[in-house]
C-alpha cells in the first residue's frame, strides 16, 4: 500500500468536496473506440518500496489505492463509482450488477440483479452462487482477516449468547443455514437481508469484499495469492519482493463494462525500489511509463519536484480525504489510562512532525476530529485536545509532567512501564526514512517530558497485516482513515468497535467502551440523517475526550507519473489516480 509520510493510510472516501481545490480536469475513463486504438499498448509500471501488496483476496482488501488498483485491473465488483473527476466521480454505476441496487422493507432489505454472460479467467459463466460464495467467505475470520466487517455487522445473522456470530464461513460451515436466510439467490437476483435498516448500504457494493469468489477456485488463505479474475488483466505472476505482473485476460468482455479502459497489454508493480531510487526516477523521469504507487516522495524531494516547471506537469497536489493519526492500545499492559494517554498527545512536537513530512503545503494540519472535515453533515469542531489552552502546537513538555504526575496516582503501573527505560512506550511504525526521522523527533520530544519510548519498525507491506494483529500490536500505531462514503459510519464503528475492522485501539475492555458501543448501534440504527449527524458529533467528542485517538492531521495527497503516462487525473472516491484512464503514450 502507499504510506503518506509519517501515516499509513487505509481506505476510500465520498464526501462532499465542494470546499476542495482538485488540481485537474475532468477527464472520462471511457473512450470512443478510435480514441482507444490511440492509447492501447505498452507496459506500465507501478514502482513501490513496499515488498508487497497488503492484501489481494477480495475479501481481505481494505486499503483505499488497493482497492482502486485491484478494481480497476483484475476485481468487478457489484457497483463501481463513476471514472471522472470531480463531483461526478461519486455517483454510483452498475459493474457486475444491472443497477446501483434495489432498496426494501425501509432499507432492511437489499438486492442486485447479475449481468448475465460474464465469464471467469477460466471461461465459465458467473453464477448468483459465485456472488453469494464470496459473501460467505467474510464470515470466515479465523482465515478472512484485515477486511471490512460491514457484512458482519449488518446482515441478519444471529448471535450466541456470548456475542459470537451463528455462522463461521464456508470453510467450517457452521450455522449455515443463518446465512443461507440472509442472502438468498433467485436466478440471477441475490438478495441481502440486513439485521438494521441502512439506507446506503449500497455504496458497499463498491467494495471487492461484495465480489463473487468461485467455490471450486477458492483455496482459503492461499487465495491471497493469486485471486481469479473478472476484470481485464489476470495475475501471471506474484513475486513477494519482485513483482506483481497482469497481463490480459482472455475471457473478459469489454462489452460487458462500461468503467474499465484496459489500455496497457501488461501491468506490472514493482516491488522493494528503495525510496532514493525511487525519487530519482520520478525526478529525472527515467522511467517514463512509471507510476509511484507509493503516492509519495521524500519531503526534500518531493519540494524540488514540485518547484520545477518540468516535472511539476506530472504531478498532482491536492486536499486529500485521509486523516492521519496516532492510535494508542488502551487494553490492559499498555496505555490503559487517561492521564498517561494525554501526557503523551501534549508532549508531542506536532509542528516538527508535519514539517519534516512536507508542511502543510504537502503534508496536511493538525486536526481535532477521527471525522473529516470533508464529511461535512458529520464533521464539528471538538473541544479540549488542539482547542486545550494547554496545547502548544511544539509541544507542552511541562503540562504533560503534570499529566505524569496524575498517572502515577491514578494507574501506577502504567506510570511505571511509560517512564522506565528498559520498558517505556513501544511505538509501531512502517521502516521508511522520513519515519526513521520522525522517531528521532518523537523521542526528543517525549523525553523532554519524561516519557521513554523505543521503536519497531515494520516493512511497509506487511505494516497492517501486523498492527491489525492484536497479538502483536504495540502501545501505539501510526494510521490512516478516510470514510468508505459521506458518513461518519463508516468512520466512528470501523476505527472504534471491537469488530469495526480497524480498531487499533483494542478498547472494548476498556470500562467506557460498553456505553460507547451502545450509543455507536444507536446512532447507526438512526434513520433521521440530520438526528444521526448530532449523533456521530457527540461520539467524535467521545473519542478525543478518551485520547484513543491523538494528532490527528487532515492530510494532502500527491501523485507522481512518467513523461509516457497518459489520462493522469486524481480519483476523489478513491483518494489516488484515475487507474482506469491511464495508457501508456506510444
Amino acid at each position: 500500500m502507499a504510506f503518506k509520510n509519517l501515516f499509513s493510510r487505509q481506505k476510500r472516501v465520498v464526501a462532499s468536496v465542494a470546499i476542495m481545490a482538485l488540481a485537474t480536469s475532468g477527464l472520462i475513463a471511457i473512450s470512443s473506440s478510435a480514441d482507444a486504438a490511440s492509447k492501447t499498448g505498452g507496459t506500465l509500471y507501478f514502482i513501490t518500496q513496499s515488498k508487497q501488496l497488503n492484501r489481494l483476496d477480495p475479501a481481505r482488501i481494505y486499503t483505499g489505492q488497493d482497492i482502486a488498483f485491484m478494481n480497476t485491473y483484475v476485481y468487478r465488483s457489484l457497483l463501481s463509482y463513476t471514472p471522472t473527476t470531480g463531483d461526478a466521480g461519486f455517483n454510483l454505476v452498475p459493474d457486475l450488477a444491472t443497477d446501483i441496487g434495489k432498496a426494501t422493507d425501509g432499507g432492511k432489505t437489499w438486492s442486485w440483479t447479475l449481468k448475465s454472460g460474464i465469464k471467469w479467467q477460466d471461461g465459465s459463466v458467473v453464477t448468483c452462487a459465485d456472488e453469494k460464495y464470496g459473501l460467505s467467505r467474510v464470515f470466515a475470520t479465523d482465515v478472512i482477516t484485515d477486511g471490512p466487517s460491514y457484512l458482519l455487522q449488518d446482515l441478519n445473522i444471529p448471535s450466541d449468547a456470548k456475542g459470537n456470530l451463528m455462522y463461521q464461513g464456508p470453510y467450517k460451515k457452521t450455522g449455515q443455514e443463518y446465512f443461507d436466510k440472509a442472502v438468498t439467490c433467485s436466478g440471477m437476483t441475490i438478495t441481502l437481508h440486513l439485521n438494521k435498516a441502512v439506507g446506503d448500504f449500497n455504496y458497499f457494493g463498491t467494495y471487492p469484499a461484495m465480489s463473487p469468489v468461485k467455490q471450486s477456485a477458492d483455496n482459503g488463505a492461499k487465495y491471497d495469492s493469486a485471486p481469479w479474475a473478472l476484470g481485464p488483466y489476470k495475475v501471471a505472476d506474484y513475486k513477494i519482493g519482485t513483482e506483481l505482473k497482469l497481463v490480459r485476460n482472455p475471457q473478459y468482455q469489454q462489452s460487458t463494462d462500461t468503467i474499465r479502459t484496459a489500455y496497457p497489454d501488461q501491468i506490472i508493480m514493482r516491488f522493494g525500489i528503495s525510496e532514493d531510487i525511487r525519487d530519482q526516477i520520478f525526478l529525472k523521469d527515467s522511467q517514463t511509463n512509471a507510476v509511484d504507487y507509493d503516492q509519495n516522495l521524500q519531503p526534500a524531494n518531493k519540494v524540488a519536484f514540485f518547484a520545477n516547471k518540468a516535472t511539476a506537469s506530472r504531478g498532482i497536489n491536492v486536499v486529500g480525504p485521509y486523516t492521519g493519526y496516532y492510535a494508542l492500545n488502551v487494553s490492559a499492559g499498555h496505555l490503559d489510562c487517561l492521564a498517561a494517554r494525554k501526557a503523551l498527545f501534549f508532549a508531542l512536537n506536532d509542528d516538527a512532525l508535519i514539517k519534516l513530512a512536507g508542511g502543510t503545503q504537502f503534508y496536511g494540519t493538525i486536526g481535532d476530529n477521527p471525522i473529516s472535515p470533508l464529511v461535512s453533515t458529520d464533521y464539528a469542531p471538538t473541544t479540549g485536545n488542539i482547542h486545550d489552552a494547554n496545547f502548544k502546537l511544539t509541544g507542552n513538555p511541562s503540562y504533560a509532567k503534570t499529566l505524569l504526575a496524575q498517572a502515577k496516582t491514578q494507574c501506577p503501573a502504567t506510570y511505571s512501564k511509560i517512564t522506565t527505560a528498559n520498558k517505556g512506550v513501544v511505538w509501531d511504525i512502517s521502516n521508511t526514512t522520513t519515519n526513521q526521522k520522525a522517531a528521532t523527533l518523537i523521542k526528543t520530544a517525549l523525553n523532554a517530558a519524561g516519557i521513554q519510548v523505543t521503536f519497531k519498525f515494520i516493512e511497509s507491506g506487511v505494516y497492517y497485516p501486523t498492527v491489525q494483529d492484536a497479538t502483536k500490536e504495540d502501545d501505539v500505531a501510526s494510521g490512516g482513515w478516510a470514510a468508505d462514503w459521506a458518513n461518519a459510519s463508516t468512520v466512528i464503528p470501523p476505527l472504534f468497535l471491537q469488530h469495526g475492522g480497524f480498531d487499533l485501539n483494542l478498547n472494548w475492555n476498556d470500562p467506557t467502551y460498553k456505553p460507547f458501543a451502545a450509543q455507536v448501534a444507536a446512532a447507526q440504527g438512526e434513520t433521521s440523517r440530520t438526528k444521526q449527524a448530532g449523533e456521530w458529533k457527540v461520539l467524535a467528542q467521545f473519542v478525543m475526550d478518551q485520547y484513543w485517538t491523538i494528532a490527528p492531521v487532515f492530510q494532502k495527497e500527491q501523485n507522481f507519473w512518467g513523461s509516457k503516462v497518459g489520462g493522469a487525473a486524481f480519483w476523489m472516491p478513491q483518494g489516488c489516480l484515475l487507474f482506469p484512464s491511464l495508457y501508456v503514450i506510444q
